[in-house]
Order: structure tokens, then sequence, then C-alpha cells
């Protein structure tokens, strides 16, 4: 099964200038690689990517086994699972656990980029897309050329980064199980790949455009479910519905974009979708959640049942929500002084609460980092006293965390001592 989610950033965090004090954070499952620490390891608090800290990361993406983090300067990194190619660059060794700057990319400058089941989207400041890791449906935007004796697609990795839908000009990708979803600059969706499980119906390689949408502001893919919010406010859904993660009302599935429900009195600001669930922002800071609620994932505390339409996660109210970011099984909300809450699965410590517990309660991930090395919080040599790590940006992987924190004068304490 495909564990994956698109992250949509505001623009004012993608453009944040970033100091030297800007750490790459991480927390979670750690087997392939994922975590960029240099070692296969899980990890249940909050540990930082020393490898990328000389880099100034403006975003960053999980995929279910792998990860990706964007510079300011326009440089891509990847690490984790390679051996679909994933990484964009040919597979040495099956896993690398330390972030890489994909070289294919280098003289372009790549602005946001998507992490699907086995494939990976980017997109450049020209508004020209890439594509490379797994292609057997076309979702790299190739038709696979190989055919076994039965005339099935054989599986064709792109290990190279290629450009895909060259005709279109592109502000945003996203990445679903086994389709692609781009937005243009112009406010239309296009789409390729199979959008639906495989076996249901025919993959396409080359781009078709999602009819019924138009002035789209922002797109979110799950596994196998699509959202747009139009410039207007208005967000549709479509493809698979099986957890109601559409927000119709049912669970029938819907080929062509319907209406969210209960949804229509709000400002919305941001979308999210994990592999079988579905977030809105709104622009008081408040999240709605529906779709599959196993495990807690949708933040609704002990009620776990799934819900086929939005309802406002009051375990949030009052936190001034700023972004979410939606996983397979677990979702992080990022607040407006820079505090995360992370809900939903909590094996291989990816809430990152130092014990692997399980929960529909969202509860506030503690960072606790020195920048010197081997300096433990808290201690006397702790060079953060009198400071606060700020996340500005959160992102969640299959069975991993990723977070951009920046250490800052603490307010609270400073208001104290004021």
């Amino acid at each position: 099964h495909y564990l994956l989610f698109i992250r949509l950033q505001f623009t004012w965090l993608r453009k944040t200038p970033l100091s030297y004090h800007d750490y790459l954070v991480f927390r979670g499952a750690g087997e392939d690689g994922q975590l960029g620490i240099g070692e296969n390891e899980e990890k249940e608090w909050v540990c930082s990517i020393k490898a990328l800290q000389s880099e100034k990361v403006s975003s960053v993406v999980g995929g279910s086994r792998n990860s990706l983090a964007i510079c300011e300067d326009g440089k891509l990194f990847t690490w984790g699972w390679n051996q679909r190619g994933t990484l964009g660059h040919p597979p040495e060794t099956k896993t690398e656990n330390t972030p890489t700057q994909v070289k294919a990319l280098a003289n372009v400058k790549i602005v946001q980029a998507a992490i699907g089941g086995w494939h990976c989207l980017a997109v450049d400041d020209q508004g020209r897309a890439y594509a490379w890791g797994g292609n057997e449906y076309g979702q790299c935007g190739e038709e696979p050329e190989k055919k076994d004796d039965s005339g099935r697609a054989l599986r064709r990795d792109i290990v190279i980064p290629q450009r895909c839908a060259p005709k279109l000009k592109v502000r945003q990708v996203a990445a679903g199980g086994t389709h692609s979803v781009v937005l243009t600059q112009e406010g239309h969706v296009w789409t390729w790949g199979q959008p639906w499980p495989p076996g249901d119906i025919k993959q396409i390689s080359t781009p078709v455009r999602v009819q019924g949408l138009e002035k789209v502001r922002l797109i979110a893919v799950g596994a196998f479910h699509n959202l747009a919010l139009l410039e207007e406010g208005v967000l549709w859904a479509w493809g698979n519905n099986e957890y109601g993660q559409l927000g119709t009302g049912d669970t029938q599935p819907r080929s062509q974009p319907i209406p969210v429900q209960g949804l229509s009195d709000l400002t919305l600001v941001d979308i999210a979708a994990g592999g079988w669930h579905s977030t809105a922002l709104t622009a008081e800071g408040e999240v709605y959640g529906w779709g599959r609620g196993e495990h807690g994932r949708l933040g609704f505390g002990d009620d776990k049942s799934s819900k086929m339409v939005p309802q406002r996660v009051q375990l949030l109210v009052g936190e001034h929500i700023i972004q979410v970011s939606c996983g397979g099984t677990h979702s992080v909300a990022l607040t407006r002084d820079g505090r995360m809450f992370t809900f939903g699965r909590g094996d291989h410590g990816r809430l990152g609460y130092g014990r692997k517990v399980t929960t529909g309660h969202p509860m506030e991930v503690p960072i606790n980092l020195s920048k010197s090395k081997d300096v433990p919080s808290g201690s006397d040599d702790d060079d953060t006293l009198g400071q606060r790590w700020y996340a500005k940006f959160v992102a969640c992987g299959g069975r991993h965390t990723l977070a951009i924190a920046v250490l800052q004068p603490d307010e609270e304490l400073a208001e104290e001592e004021t």
C-alpha cells in the first residue's frame, strides 16, 4: 500500500529569510535512511540533520520511504530509499542515509517538489516540471516502453530527473500513489499516470486536463484522491472515496471534481491530503479534517472513526494553526508561535514524544536541541539558554516527520524578565 502526502506551503513561508541558526529536524522510522542522519535507525525524539546545517533549507517533503529538501538557492537534496531511482540518481545502494544534492537539477532553481508512491516531481522558477522514479504506470509522464508477453507494460524506472508535461507552465506539482497532478500558472489542473488503484482503469502517460476546474489556487493529492482549492475559496475533490476522504457525505468514488461539503461559510487558506484523509485550514487558524480516522490521524480525540464530511478539530481550537501536513497514518499541525502538535499512529516514534504512543489527541512536540554537539539541552553548558526553538515548516512522511526550526530568543521568557 502507498503512504504519501503532498504539502502546500504558504508563499510567505517559502520566502522567509533563513539564518544560520535554522535546523532541519526529524523523528520517526529510519530503516531506509529517510531521516538523513548517517545511520538507519528510528528516533523517538526530535534530532537534527547535521549534513544540511550549512544550507538554507526553505521547505521539505517526506515520502513513504524517502525525503527531500529544497534550499533557498534552488538546490534540491534527497535521501532514503533508492531502489526505484527515487533519489534522482542511479541507485548504487538500496538506501542512502545522508542527504545528497540532485546533480541533474543543479543548473535550475527548484522552488517546489512532491513525493508520490515511488516517484518524485519538482518544478523550477521558470515553471518547468521534472519527474523521476517509478514509471510503470506512466506517472513520470513517459510511456512505458517494454511490454511482457501479455502486452502489459513492464516496470521502467527513470533514475535521472527529466522534463515532464513540457507544454505546460507549472506553478505547483503534486504526486499520488501512481499518478501525478500539476497546477499551471493559468489556474488549470492537469493529470497523468494511474489515478485509481491499479487494475481499475488504464493509465495514461500524456497529461490530460481535469475538466470543470478554473482559477485553481492550490492542489493536494493523497494516495488516490485529489483536492483543488479555487481562488474564490471553494474546495473541490475527486478520486477514490472509500473512507469519505472526498468530503462528499458518502463513500462513492468520483471521476470528476465535486464540491466538498460543509466548508462554504469558511475562508480556506490551505489544504493537505494524506494517504486516505484530508484537511483544510481556515484564515482564523482552525483545522477541519475528514476521511479515514483510524489511529486518530484526524485529531478528534478518542473518536477514531472515519468522517465523510469535514469536521472542525476542536482539540486545536485556540492554537492558531498556520500549516497542517498529513502523512500515511499521522498528521502534524504548526502554530503561529512555532509549536508543533502531532497526532495519529505513533509507532517508530513518528510523533516525536519520546514514546511510541498512538493517539487522536494532538500533543505538543518538544524540541530539545543544543546548537553544539554532545551538549545536553538544559545543562549549564547549553548554548540555547534564554532562547527557544521555533518550528517554521512541517512535513509528514509515511512513518517519519520533518520540520524546519529556528533558534530565537524566548518571547515568553523575555516578557517575564521585563
